[in-house]
């Protein structure tokens, strides 16, 4: 649940940069109070309420009532409690033709839980303020119907609820809205020769302990204060949030809980990732404060620079294989396909994560290999200005890059 939860923050953040209008909404109303999803800085919302929902619910239960595929419970010894009807999905299913649902579904025992999560659902595409499908982004469904997607994000184990919680809503509510209902599944998360089954809370906690057993070994004993604390806490989100989104979201994921499978400099890693903007940051500024010095003039607009004198391979790299198509990469990461028959839809939300651990690679390789700040000589300072804004440049596609996984740049580790 946690990978579709991370899923689903990553891809509404890469839709919003696209200028997509994006409400989150918690599957089936689950009241998930973790606390790990704060520390992973996830704005989950826990639900919505009011006289509209409360409204909505009363609808939606007129709706069951009338509706020619439900029959009503009597609540007996073998009824289970609160169920308000049954639904028979699979008669409406093979009535409308529909394709790509589990052909299990049968009879759904429709609860006041059940139609709450719809409600939500309704609100949400009732405040979406978009009104006219061609002004839609092309990262979204277009549909001469209908100005509103619905994608439901879902793990593997959870993904025949929300099925259910689909043909009900298209039930109940035959309006164009449900008409572009899809579902992106996330595969399962495994976990090597676990001792006992581990939680999400108990997973970041395991994950955060070894960052700080790291980062003691790389930097030594560290001070207890607030800051150290913040970049621990950061470089434990990095390297979870990469843990789970680096790879493909229908491929399995396999956990190595153990001590040496997180490092602070590991080429795989959200922790390398953020080292690396943060050797940036310290660039600018060790610059910043040799220029208040003295010791180097400011650094001057990019009209007046002749990058001409930029001749080392890895800088041309940096902007042909980094900078040039950074804008493409966002795009095509959260570029969902057109309408198609079937439900499942796929996104390459993994394409970013991969994208900043190459572009970490590739700018380690030419920070070690090359001088940035060099004497200071006037001869000498328009090669290391033109590296300064080549390098200013990879530091924004750094920041804007982290901003859709919800990290912040670290200024120093």
């Amino acid at each position: 649940h946690l990978r579709s939860v991370l899923l689903a923050d990553h891809l509404a953040q890469l839709l919003r940069a696209q200028g997509v209008d994006v409400r989150l909404v918690p599957a089936l109303s689950e009241e998930r109070s973790w606390d790990v999803l704060r520390q992973l800085r996830i704005c989950w919302p826990s639900g919505s309420g009011g006289s509209a929902l409360t409204d909505a619910i009363s609808t939606l239960k007129a709706a069951l009532g009338r509706c020619p595929c439900a029959t009503a419970c009597e609540q007996g010894p073998g009824t289970a409690e609160g169920v308000l009807s049954k639904v028979h999905l699979k008669s409406f299913v093979e009535q409308q033709g529909l394709l790509g649902y589990d052909p299990n579904l049968d009879v759904l025992l429709v609860t006041e839980s059940t139609l709450r999560s719809l409600a939500e659902l309704q609100e949400a595409v009732l405040q979406c303020p978009v009104s006219d499908p061609t002004a839609l982004p092309a990262s979204c469904f277009p549909s001469q119907s209908s100005c509103c997607s619905i994608v439901h994000v879902v793990n593997c184990e959870e993904e025949f609820q929300q099925q259910q919680l689909d043909v009900l809503w298209r039930i109940l509510d035959p309006g164009a809205n449900t008409a572009l209902q899809k579902h992106l599944v996330c595969g399962p998360v495994k976990v090597t020769s676990p001792s006992s089954p581990i939680g999400a809370d108990q997973y970041f906690q395991l994950r955060k302990r070894q960052m700080y057993e790291a980062s003691v070994i790389k930097y030594g004993e560290l001070a207890q204060d607030e800051a150290w604390t913040e970049v621990i806490d950061t470089l434990t989100v990095a390297a979870i949030r990469f843990e789970m989104l680096s790879t493909a979201h229908r491929s399995q994921i396999t956990l190595d809980l153990e001590n040496n499978s997180i490092s602070t400099k590991g080429t795989k890693s959200g922790a390398f990732v953020m080292y690396n903007c943060a050797r940036l940051a310290t660039l600018f500024s060790t610059f910043q404060r040799a220029v208040e010095q003295g010791t180097y003039p400011p650094l001057p607009p990019v009209s007046e620079l002749n990058f001409s004198c930029l001749r080392e391979e890895g800088e041309w790299l940096l902007l042909f294989n980094y900078l040039l198509p950074f804008p493409e990469v966002l795009q095509q990461a959260a570029q969902l396909p057109p309408p198609s028959k079937g439900i499942r839809i796929t996104a390459s939300t993994e394409t970013v994560c991969k994208f900043l651990i190459q572009l970490s690679m590739d700018f380690s390789s030419y920070y070690n290999r090359v001088h940035i700040l060099g004497e200071p000589f006037p001869h000498l300072f328009d090669q290391m200005f033109a590296r300064l804004h080549l390098l200013g440049a990879v530091r924004d596609v750094f920041h804007s890059a982290l901003a859709t996984l919800h990290l912040p740049p670290l200024s120093q580790i």
